[in-house]
């Protein structure tokens, strides 16, 4: 690959990681905004979903216009965009202020997702989408302990205000992207398919391209649904169970971060060279059987190797969905399929927050992980109905571009 790939690559890539690291700081400074702005749970709880309903309408809108007019320009478009509404954060003393700019942040990092995709697919062969996808989740994760890492020194210092501040980071890599890389390979890439007029309709053309959509958006919604669970509650519940500390708890996060990220490499390896068939059984079977370790654990170290070895296989397949959109739908509208399946998940998917909540009012622990494993058991079964997972297929399907 010549150089300006390999940039492209790193852009997407670093450009992902940044949005992660932003979006965290919201979590690590929930608890200072109740106290600083007198909020309730619920208030504090509808933070996420706006921001979760502005990702959906971002995705939809600049999925579209990436696929239409460029990926790279798009690209930091949405890096501005959640860059100055995050930090922006800094100036919010009310909760209207605190909407309004989350759901901003939100709109850009929707759209950031599936552009970023799009681009890798743009500039990767085929045979190694999987890996690259990896490469870009593991991006996210190392976002995510970089943020812990700056709001342990930030939040008791100089508050959550400044904290979102650093938001301001990502224009960073925009102004890296505007003057180093080159949109030449791009434009060969995108020229191709600039006559043809995007659309949604694309997605679901056929009933078998529509059955396809509906069930990978189904497997998303799992996959982020089982996310939001793993890293909002079971921090909790693990506390109540085993009398830990807040230090326990993080270093329970972050034994589960460095397990989702092994998970991710593995799995994109995985899918390379087996195809997502094989791949997605694997880790699917094994989510809805691993969630019950936690039922078992009684000290403080079996905790930290469950919590790796859930998220190797909870989180570890995250890394496929933008290689197999990538190579199971046209090259024109890559943004769009990207975006609407992720965002799709993440909307519908964070309200397994409240269900889990709910069952835990109601329930226990074993209510909650009988939940978890009813829906990857799901999940794997809506996903043995797409044909395009099997190896052959797969392999054979000449959508993305061949380097």
């Amino acid at each position: 690959m010549d150089k300006n790939r390999i940039l492209v690559q790193r852009a997407a890539i670093i450009g992902s990681g940044t949005d992660d690291l932003t979006n965290m700081f919201l979590s690590l400074s929930l608890s200072s905004i109740i106290i600083d702005l007198g909020i309730t749970n619920v208030q504090a709880g509808s933070i996420s979903t706006i921001t979760n309903f502005g990702m959906l309408l971002g995705g939809l809108v600049f999925g579209y216009l990436a696929d239409k007019y460029g990926t790279l320009k798009l690209f930091k478009t949405t890096l501005i965009l959640f860059a100055l509404a995050t930090a922006s954060m800094y100036f919010a003393t009310s909760m209207t202020t605190i909407y309004i700019l989350r759901f901003l942040a939100g709109i850009g990092t929707g759209g950031e997702y599936g552009i970023a995709i799009s681009l890798l697919a743009k500039v990767t062969p085929s045979s190694k989408m999987g890996k690259m996808s990896a490469y870009n989740g593991v991006a996210g994760m190392v976002g995510n302990i970089l943020a812990a890492l700056l709001a342990s020194i930030i939040l008791p210092t100089l508050g959550w205000n400044f904290l979102f501040l650093l938001g301001l980071l990502p224009l960073l890599i925009v102004a890296w992207v505007h003057f180093n890389v080159k949109d030449d390979v791009l434009n060969q890439t995108e020229h191709s398919v600039k006559a043809i007029k995007p659309s949604y309709k694309e997605l679901f053309k056929t009933p078998k391209l529509a059955r396809q959509t509906f069930a990978l958006m189904f497997m998303a919604i799992v996959q982020i649904g089982g996310y939001f669970g793993l890293m909002n509650w079971l921090p909790q519940i693990m506390q109540q169970s085993l009398g830990l500390t807040v230090s326990g708890s993080s270093l329970w996060m972050i034994a589960t971060i460095v397990g989702m990220s092994v998970g991710m490499i593995f799995f994109g390896r995985t899918l390379d060279a087996f195809g997502p068939r094989l791949a997605y059984s694997i880790f699917l079977i094994a989510s809805a059987s691993a969630v019950f370790l936690f039922t078992l654990v009684t000290n403080e170290f079996a905790m930290l190797i469950g919590g790796a070895l859930v998220g190797f296989f909870v989180n570890g397949m995250f890394a496929g969905y933008g290689a197999i959109v990538s190579k199971l739908y046209p090259k024109h509208v890559h943004s769009m399929a990207n975006n609407l399946i992720i965002n799709v998940g993440r909307a519908v998917g964070g309200f397994s927050s409240i269900i889990i909540g709910f069952l835990m009012d109601f329930g226990n622990i074993t209510t909650v992980m009988i939940f978890l494993s009813c829906s990857y058991l799901a999940s794997f079964l809506v996903m043995m109905t797409i044909k395009e997972f099997s190896k052959q297929r797969y392999q054979y399907a000449v959508i993305n571009i061949e380097i």
